[in-house]
């Protein structure tokens, strides 16, 4: 029998909002799947830590209710605005409230607290997120990833880039096949894209009809070229829904990084060249403007 500790952790980790819980001890005793995508740090850096003054403020800028000596109640309501430091370096406004937590004869456990972000998931650029969404790595992992990359390439490192990829047919086949559908057709794609990496690669959900592949690729035409590779693979992807063959294609913007740029500057340039190719009608590839080209000497 499933004990009830899995339960309500499991429970837990499948609401949309970052849940954090503290003991009173003043330890963190619980770290959810969606504060790890908020904020970038993973359970298992924070549990049994101390609830710190930094640790505060990375989840709610250092709301005194976390504090094991203070029996102030929060306030109900929809929270407070705040700004949660991300991993990887930026700023998320997120709307956070802190419960103080009560057993049944209303002794004080512990505390909890509640955030999501205020408007958009971080300060990074994403794909539009919504339910439903099975990855096989993880957003935050991914982020990790294109940090280290980025960190590498600063101190002279291998070259990367980035394939921003959405599937053109995604919002159609949700419309008129539901959401079940649509997921279905966005895992084939998914593993369609996995077969044509290369090694050391890494491929992720973005969102909800998007993926990010990071690549070795040393020029922005290798990548290019890499793109033009995956994007065969996608429409050779065969997807039936009840009977009905769907065609795939897929519109991808690539990117080569440059150190000189920051990293959002680079996805930024990787979406809006995705964004290009959608203009075009869709089943291209587009380049974005800079970058540099990085061959061995």
């Amino acid at each position: 029998m499933t004990d009830l500790t899995e339960l309500l952790a499991a429970a837990l980790d499948s609401l949309p909002e970052g849940i954090a819980l503290a003991g009173l001890e003043g330890r963190v005793v619980f770290w959810n799947r969606a504060a790890g995508a908020i904020t970038g740090h993973a359970g298992a850096e924070l549990l049994g830590r101390p609830v710190s003054e930094t640790l505060e403020t990375l989840i709610v800028g250092g709301a005194r209710q976390w504090s094991s000596q203070t029996g102030a109640e929060a306030q109900p309501g929809r929270g407070s605005l705040v700004h949660v430091h991300h991993r990887l370096g930026h700023d998320v406004a997120a709307m956070a409230r802190v419960l103080v937590l009560r057993d049944g004869l209303g002794g004080r456990i512990g505390a909890a607290a509640v955030f999501h972000p205020a408007e958009s998931l971080d300060a990074l650029p994403h794909g539009e997120c919504g339910e439903g969404v099975g990855v096989q790595v993880s957003q935050a992992y991914l982020e990790d990833r294109l940090q280290a990359e980025f960190e590498d390439i600063a101190r002279g490192h291998l070259p990367f880039g980035v394939l921003w990829v959405t599937v053109d047919q995604a919002h159609e086949l949700r419309k008129t096949h539901g959401a079940r559908a649509c997921e279905a057709m966005l895992e084939k794609v998914e593993h369609a894209l996995a077969n044509g990496l290369r090694p050391g690669e890494e491929l992720g959900r973005w969102g909800e009809d998007e993926f990010l592949v990071v690549s070795h690729e040393r020029t922005p035409e290798m990548l290019a070229a890499h793109a033009q590779a995956l994007a065969g693979l996608a429409r050779t992807a065969d997807f039936r829904w009840w009977g009905d063959r769907v065609s795939l294609t897929v519109s991808i913007g690539a990117a080569q990084a440059d150190p000189a740029e920051s990293l959002a500057q680079l996805l930024e340039r990787a979406q809006e060249a995705m964004v290009s190719s959608i203009h075009e009608g869709g089943n291209q590839i587009t380049s974005a403007p800079g970058g540099q080209s990085c061959l061995p000497s």
